[in-house]
């Protein structure tokens, strides 16, 4: 992505972000989701993601804010990501200004884009909502744990789920399965996957990016390195993905560790938890944030096996990602 001045209006010029601009978006993201946030590592990859737009926004010559879009679903869908404008010049309306010039410009990139979609981690305002269609919800436990009681952790999981199956409370056990590219492809791509799986909205949620199941989203996912799991080949009815662990600002230098679960059944959602943090002990280090994306049914069960271990704590109460989708 080439930087060069795109644009005014109220008051902002806009530009397209270069690599060069990094320093000045950390600047203005400094505190931005409590040190929780993913942008100092994937900043430079979106600069050159095909078909992403970044922009940032300024006043006076100075740097106040950022946006950044995806085109997704076959060229039919924009989603919004990145949103920030730094705290000096918060109140000003400037988000919305952001917002609606971000909005216009990806339409005249991308005349096909009808839908802009976009996730949040709070009910948005009545207003808000009103202008917006809610396609599904799903619970998230976030944990906080320090690398040296990683390995613990586990063991203690593990010893919970031997206890389970041996005094008859997990249904009849069947194997996790690591998914190959075709197999995914396979699974995704059948009709009757949502009747299947609960999938949130008929969509794959890898973090905080939803995608519609078509072919041309597999290079999006591909892009993200992820390992999935699912407990059949050929009918699951539980389908899981992590994100490899990447490091964030948090309490001066943390690691945040995703993992997606989609389904209903609490012990599979119990045993992929843990099969998908045991590939990753290697890479554990310090502290880790984790956040474990889920249905709402499962958010309490999952809570209970975790709360088991010294050096493992809840980082965050109940919380839910809400998917809004708008017209553009």
């Amino acid at each position: 992505m080439k930087g060069g001045k795109i644009g005014e209006s109220d008051g902002l010029t806009f530009w397209l972000a270069s690599p060069g601009d990094y320093d000045d978006v950390m600047a203005i993201s400094d505190g931005i989701y409590e040190g929780n946030d993913y942008l100092p590592h994937r900043y430079h990859s979106w600069m050159t993601e095909p078909h992403r737009v970044v922009i940032l926004a300024k006043r006076d010559g100075k740097l106040v804010g950022l946006a950044s879009g995806l085109i997704v679903d076959g060229g039919s869908t924009v989603f919004l990501e990145g949103m920030r404008v730094c705290s000096r010049e918060q109140g000003r309306g400037f988000a919305g200004v952001i917002q609606r010039f971000t909005d216009q410009y990806i339409r005249q990139l991308y005349p096909n884009v009808r839908m802009k979609r976009l996730v949040r981690g709070e009910d948005p305002r009545p207003e808000k909502l009103a202008k917006f269609s809610l396609l599904a919800k799903r619970a998230i436990l976030s944990l906080q744990i320090e690398a040296k009681a990683f390995h613990a952790f586990l063991s203690t999981l593990r010893a919970k789920l031997e206890h389970e199956k041996g005094t008859g409370s997990l249904e009849q056990e069947s194997r996790l399965v690591v998914l190959e590219e075709e197999q995914l492809r396979h699974i995704l791509l059948d009709p009757g996957v949502s009747s299947q799986i609960e999938l949130p909205g008929h969509m794959i949620i890898q973090d905080w990016q939803p995608l519609k199941l078509v072919e041309s989203n597999f290079e999006v996912l591909r892009r993200r390195n992820l390992t999935w799991l699912a407990d059949s080949l050929e009918q699951p009815t539980f389908l899981s993905l992590h994100t490899p662990p990447y490091p964030i600002p948090y309490k001066g230098g943390s690691f945040r560790f995703s993992i997606d679960l989609f389904g209903t059944k609490a012990d599979l959602a119990c045993r992929a938890l843990l099969a998908h943090m045991e590939m990753v002990r290697g890479e554990i280090q310090g502290l880790v944030l984790m956040h474990i994306y889920m249905h709402q049914s499962l958010w309490g069960r999952l809570r209970a096996f975790c709360e088991c271990s010294v050096g493992v704590k809840l980082y965050h109460g109940y919380w839910e990602q809400l998917f809004l989708e708008h017209k553009l």
